[in-house]
């Protein structure tokens, strides 16, 4: 028998995952090219829809989608989406993860999700009220390189964890949705975050204290930052990002416990291979129909299927990157501005 995936009131055997697809820019397009790896029997782009449909028809045209829309409300209204993929700008995930829950969609949004905690929560009141699945895509969680460092964590190879470190460095000022404090521009949410949730899966609880410091420009926007996150039993995680630097090739990461260590040697957030006490492994990004605009993007083929699996087995969030730990997330985020005084508008 088949999964039956339920909709409003209506209720169908599922097959194949329906996509819709809300934004039609650099990463949405990564997102679908990667997509578009996965076998078509089990993911397919219904719709997508942007703000200006000219550019909507260009993005369908270039990923075979057979509809095109010009608003978010279009997208939220068609009957046969099932899932709808968020990759428009930060400010705006709040408002469109709303929409499309609230529209009985089941909903996959890019990280950040949202700009604070309070937001966040809205969010998730929303989702659990309309019983649809939610997760914030923050695909690093989905790699198999990822999967492994659980596992290795739970096997008690690296002893008590003591230490976590992560690094990513990457110019991004002339890029405009980062140089714009209007836009949930910034360092800390776009790539910090990065180093944030290396180190709230592996502790997978809130630290103790909080210590940040970083330099916020004449703009209202953060330039980089350094992170110390204290734990339970003295345990720290040391955390350090910038958007001001050239592309640092060593963005690597590490997990440090009393028997044995886990090395990212580069790219932690998207690695390809990684050192563990049990041996070498290494991900595989394989490369769509379009070329990718972001590092490594084939790997967000593994978040996709990770949304499918769980909306098969009916669950509302996924286990590698679950509810709490967006709350956590925007818990340590909201902190670490509050120290360095980056404030935006969705604040008050």
């Amino acid at each position: 028998m088949g999964s039956y995936l339920t909709l409003g009131i209506r209720t169908r055997v599922m097959t194949t995952l329906r996509w819709g697809i809300c934004g039609a820019g650099l990463i949405s397009s990564d997102f679908c090219s990667a997509l578009k790896t996965l076998p078509s029997g089990e993911h397919e782009i219904v719709a997508v829809a942007a703000r200006d449909v000219s550019r909507s028809k260009e993005f369908a045209d270039k990923f075979a989608v057979k509809k095109a829309y010009g608003s978010y409300e279009e997208l939220a209204s068609d009957p046969d989406i099932d899932v709808i993929y968020i990759g428009t700008i930060h400010i705006k995930h709040h408002e469109h993860s709303i929409l499309m829950l609230k529209a009985g969609k089941h909903v996959l949004c890019e990280k950040p999700m949202a700009i604070n905690l309070k937001q966040c929560r809205e969010i998730l009141k929303v989702a659990k009220e309309s019983k649809r699945f939610f997760m914030e895509a923050t695909w690093s969680r989905s790699l198999p390189i990822y999967e492994q460092i659980r596992e290795e964590l739970a096997s008690g190879r690296l002893g008590d964890v003591q230490m976590v470190t992560a690094k990513l460095c990457i110019p991004l000022l002339n890029v405009e949705r980062i140089a714009n404090n209007k836009l949930g521009g910034g360092c800390l949410l776009d790539v910090g975050v990065y180093t944030l949730q290396f180190a709230c899966m592996v502790y997978d609880e809130n630290p103790e204290q909080i210590i940040a410091t970083g330099y916020v420009n004449k703009n209202g926007i953060d330039e980089n930052g350094a992170v110390i996150l204290k734990y339970s039993g003295g345990r720290l995680a040391s955390l350090a990002y910038s958007a001001k630097t050239h592309w640092v090739e060593n963005n690597n990461g590490g997990i440090h416990g009393t028997k044995g260590s886990i090395e990212l040697p580069t790219t932690f957030w998207c690695p390809k291979e990684a050192i563990m006490p049990s041996g070498k492994y290494t991900n595989d990004f394989p490369q769509g129909p379009e070329k990718y605009n972001f590092i490594n993007a084939g790997g967000l083929r593994y978040q996709a299927d990770k949304v499918r699996t769980s909306i098969l087995e009916g669950k509302t969030e996924c286990y590698v990157m679950p509810h709490r730990h967006s709350e956590m997330m925007f818990t340590i985020t909201d902190e670490i501005r509050r120290q360095i005084g980056l404030k935006y508008n969705e604040d008050d």
